[in-house]
């Protein structure tokens, strides 16, 4: 598959932290010649993250509409790209996924606090609400963090994209975006799955004899079926590493992007009920709270998306 947004949307609540992930969407909608919306939904319940010397409380809804689009051109500047603000009114997350859905976006950035612990239980994110609603690519990004975005310029420098496989359609599709973003930019892809001591006990515990040569057999056809997931042209034009990990998926996949310097981590998302969402959280969750770089979230569309009979070992 080869990806190539053509229409992209950044949002931000004018916060430093939601900030951060405009000059991802300034330096992709370069690259790839995208439409770039920045996005603002009004959110009069948070009116606290407004500048109020700009206005007072009782302004208008037409003040406010004013001040946000004169904010967003003052944040973007004039970059020589294709752009427009889209300013909206109402809840944030419920608001982005439809003008997602309006305006046919191929790929959404956002930032996140990277909040855990009882404060997300309770608080939440509107980035957290769009990885579990959205059925496009997610980018997501926090500061700070090992950017991929040079100052200079707002170039793309992608040197290595770290691809986390549970060998599900998801991961599968996850696997699809890293190797068309190593082809575009010329870089590494680190394909990786990880091995939990719940569910391969008998290979990652020590062991003698027949037991261990099972485990060497296991981990050589698990090695195989890694490799085999990389269609053989793409070997022609990016170095292709794979890696097993042992431990819990969300833990060493930081550890190796931290490691290794990765500049981007790409996941497959599968569904999850509440009480999982709440309570336990995905791979992809764990990561992006975690990540030392921005983090890729791709799903399937609604229409088409993958079977969840093919789960695999790690939950993304």
């Amino acid at each position: 598959m080869r990806v190539k947004p053509e229409r992209i949307l950044c949002a931000t609540d004018f916060s430093a932290t939601s900030n951060h992930a405009l000059p991802y969407g300034i330096a992709l909608a370069r690259e790839f010649g995208a439409k770039l919306y920045v996005c603002h939904v009004i959110d009069l319940s948070f009116i606290g993250l407004y500048d109020t010397t700009a206005f007072a409380l009782t302004s208008t809804e037409q003040e406010l509409i004013s001040y946000a689009r004169e904010e967003i051109a003052r944040l973007v500047g004039q970059p020589a790209i294709d752009w427009e603000p889209l300013i909206l009114e109402g809840q944030p997350a419920m608001q982005i996924a439809r003008a997602v859905e309006e305006h046919d976006i191929d790929l959404v950035i956002a930032a996140t606090h990277g909040r855990s612990g009882l404060t997300r239980l309770l608080i939440g994110s509107v980035t957290e609400r769009l990885l579990r609603t959205l059925h496009r690519p997610l980018l997501v990004v926090r500061s700070p963090e090992h950017d991929f975005v040079a100052p200079a310029g707002d170039r793309i420098q992608l040197r290595r994209i770290l691809v986390g496989c549970d060998f599900s359609p998801h991961s599968h599709l996850a696997i699809g975006y890293g190797l068309s973003l190593a082809q575009e930019f010329e870089a590494e892809i680190h394909l990786m799955h990880v091995l939990e001591p719940s569910l391969y006990e008998s290979l990652t515990r020590p062991s003698t004899g027949l037991a261990e040569e099972l485990q060497h057999a296991v981990r050589a056809a698990l090695e195989r079926k890694l490799s085999a997931l990389v269609p053989e042209e793409a070997q022609a034009w990016a170095e292709v590493k794979t890696i097993l990990g042992v431990g819990h998926p969300h833990k060493e996949l930081t550890r190796y992007a931290v490691e290794h310097e990765v500049d981007l981590i790409v996941l497959g998302v599968r569904g999850h009920s509440l009480v999982e969402e709440l309570f336990i959280g995905s791979t992809t969750d764990r990561v992006i709270r975690q990540a030392p770089c921005p983090v890729l979230a791709v799903r399937a569309p609604a229409r088409s998306a993958p079977s969840e009979q093919g789960k695999g070992e790690q939950k993304e």
